[in-house]
C-alpha cells in the first residue's frame, strides 16, 4: 500500500472503557452510512503494537488512532487533536503491548516514517478489568463514529499534503 488513511482502534476490551477504540472502529467498518473513500483501511489494533507499526510501514499519508486518553474532562468528553514527532518524545517499545506513543516513536527505528497523525479520543470512566464501556462513554460512540468519517473524508480528499483542523474538545 502507498498512501490512503489508517483508522486504528486502540484498546483493551477487558479493561472497562479502554475498550472504546476497537468499539468505535467496529462500529465504523458495520456502519451503512456513505462508504468510506477508497484507500482508508479501518483495523482494530487492540493491544497489538507490533502490529500497527508494521503496517504502518505499509506508507499511508495519514493515520487516525482511536483510543481511551485521559483529558482531565468528564467521562465522555471527545477530543480530536494532531500528533506530530514533536509531541512524541521517546519510549520504550514493548513487542507485547500496545503504548501507541512508544510505537510511533520508534516507526523510525524499524525504517518508517510517522505519517500525518490525528488521535480522537474519549476520556474514560472506568478502566478497571471488565468487559464493556460506561453509559458515558458508550454514548460517545455515535459521535466518534461522525467524527473519524469527517476527519477521513477531509484527510482523504486533501491527501498527503493536507493541513489539518486544530484541536478541539467536544461534550457528548
Amino acid at each position: 500500500m502507498t498512501g490512503g488513511v489508517l483508522v486504528a482502534g486502540i484498546g483493551n476490551l477487558f479493561l472497562g472503557d479502554d475498550g472504546f477504540g476497537p468499539e468505535v472502529v467496529r462500529r465504523l467498518a458495520a456502519d451503512p452510512g456513505p462508504p468510506l473513500p477508497v484507500g482508508v483501511r479501518v483495523v482494530d489494533y487492540g493491544i497489538r503494537g507490533m502490529h500497527l507499526a508494521y503496517d504502518l510501514l505499509d506508507g499511508y499519508d495519514a493515520l487516525v488512532l482511536v483510543d481511551a486518553c485521559p483529558g482531565g474532562g468528564a467521562p465522555g468528553v471527545l477530543t480530536v487533536l494532531e500528533v506530530g514527532p514533536d509531541d512524541l518524545g521517546a519510549g520504550e517499545f514493548d513487542a507485547h503491548g500496545m503504548n501507541p506513543v512508544s510505537v510511533l516513536a520508534n516507526l523510525g527505528q524499524l525504517g518508517g516514517t510517522l505519517p500525518l497523525t490525528h488521535v480522537v479520543g474519549c476520556t474514560p470512566a472506568d478502566v478497571e478489568e471488565g468487559i464493556g464501556l460506561t453509559e458515558a462513554v458508550a454514548a460517545a460512540v455515535p459521535e466518534a463514529v461522525a467524527e473519524v468519517r469527517a476527519l477521513v473524508r477531509r484527510l482523504s480528499a486533501a491527501g498527503p499534503a493536507s493541513t489539518p483542523a486544530p484541536a478541539r474538545t467536544r461534550r457528548s
